[in-house]
């Protein structure tokens, strides 16, 4: 077996559908196995998985086991040479993982690689490339010095944003969103710390690979990362989760250094832990007491990009679910710049969806990538299951 795919799945089954019809193009005439370790959902995900993909491994969970267990479990069964960690928000470019096999078959030390993933409005996100958040790293981060000097190679080592996007690159953090891993070097290192829940297991990882004496890549291939699906990011479980994971690190990689450099950062860590809850709660209660000024409504515009056989099923989704639409009849042969250089009119917020029929994964990202606008976002089309998704809405 070549490669194992393992995927933690948590009530994002119409985005973990999506994920696995895009990594199936990606793997054809590879040898792998899928996992999808379903972590007690309640939405009815093993259910629909398992009679949507009857080849597909899916363990379930009778209760939330975080992230870092869940993967375990699968990591203990699969069998590939290389394991890749893949969130379900993802959508996997054509090439990508034919790219990334490719390298690290031809890099022997490379214990881990990731890649160049991107936001929905094509923009490049500054998670594909990290160094180890030492505290010296992890001061400059929160004290604004990495975000002012993003060329500084000692300011900006936290995204390690002075290396280039389109190069292969030495890094040292590998993003759990896509973490492909040699099985010799997962074998030789351990598995996922269970310790970390759901944050800070894909920093412990790379950390400790470079420690066993491994490489970890950045590779300039390309997915799309939702980053929110899988996670609710506006609770205190999510507040406290993300800030005692960098505890949790400190901790165990970094206890050795002196109080006076230790106990400062874990005093910062929890200062902003307890800003970001004052100010959840603020929101909270201004809610509650009528305080909150009216949010405008943001006008929204969906256009499809596709095959005129498909517009009737499109165009009976949107009027189901009363959203604004519009056609492009196009294919990547007629229509290879897609949206771009299109009049749209005055909406504030435009999703381009795509029919992934006619458009590949990756030719979609290259338009996006290419030219990336805050209020023009990736949604797309998938005719075999007649399902408009975007990062905020699933209309079936």
């Amino acid at each position: 077996m070549k490669l194992s795919v393992i995927i933690v799945s948590y009530k994002v089954r119409f985005y973990i559908e999506q994920c696995l019809h895009s990594l199936f193009r990606a793997v054809d005439g590879i040898e792998t196995e899928v996992y999808i370790v379903d972590n007690h959902s309640d939405d009815g995900s093993v259910e629909y998985l398992t009679q949507k993909f009857p080849d597909v491994n899916i363990i379930s969970s009778n209760r939330n086991l975080g992230f870092s267990r869940a993967n375990n479990i699968a990591i203990k069964q699969c069998t590939g040479e290389y394991v890749l960690l893949l969130n379900p928000d993802t959508i996997v470019g054509e090439n990508t993982i034919r790219d990334v096999l490719q390298f690290m078959d031809a890099h022997e030390k490379a214990g881990a690689a990731g890649v160049m993933m991107l936001k929905d409005n094509g923009e490049k996100a500054m998670e594909s490339r990290r160094g180890v958040p030492t505290p010296m790293t992890a001061f400059y981060k929160m004290s604004g010095l990495c975000a002012r000097y993003p060329e500084s190679h000692r300011f900006a080592r936290y995204y390690m944003s002075y290396l280039s996007w389109n190069e292969p690159a030495k890094i040292e953090i590998i993003s759990g969103a896509f973490c492909m891993l040699r099985h010799e070097a997962l074998d030789r290192v351990g598995q996922l710390d269970e310790d970390f829940f759901m944050y800070g297991e894909d920093i412990d990882l790379s950390f400790r690979l470079i420690k066993g004496g491994y490489e970890n890549w950045y590779i300039p291939a390309k997915i799309l990362h939702y980053k929110g699906e899988s996670t609710h990011r506006s609770s205190f479980r999510y507040v406290h989760v993300f800030y005692d994971a960098m505890l949790i690190f400190i901790r165990k990689h970094y206890g050795h250094f002196s109080i006076f450099v230790s106990l400062p950062l874990k005093i910062a860590i929890c200062f902003k832990a307890l800003l970001a809850f004052v100010g959840m709660q603020m929101h909270s209660a201004r809610k509650v007491l009528g305080l909150m000024k009216p949010r405008k409504r943001v006008t929204t515009l969906y256009v499809f990009i596709g095959k005129k056989s498909h517009l009737n099923d499109f165009n009976r989704l949107a009027k189901r679910h009363g959203i604004d639409y519009a056609f492009l009849k196009a294919s990547a042969d007629t229509l290879p710049q897609g949206h771009v250089g299109q009049n749209f009119g005055s909406y504030q917020r435009i999703f381009a969806t795509y029919d992934t029929e006619v458009y590949s994964y990756e030719q979609i990202f290259n338009i996006f990538s290419a030219h990336p606008q805050q209020n023009l976002l990736m949604g797309t089309y998938n005719p075999a299951t007649k399902t408009i998704i975007t990062s905020e809405e699933v209309f079936r």
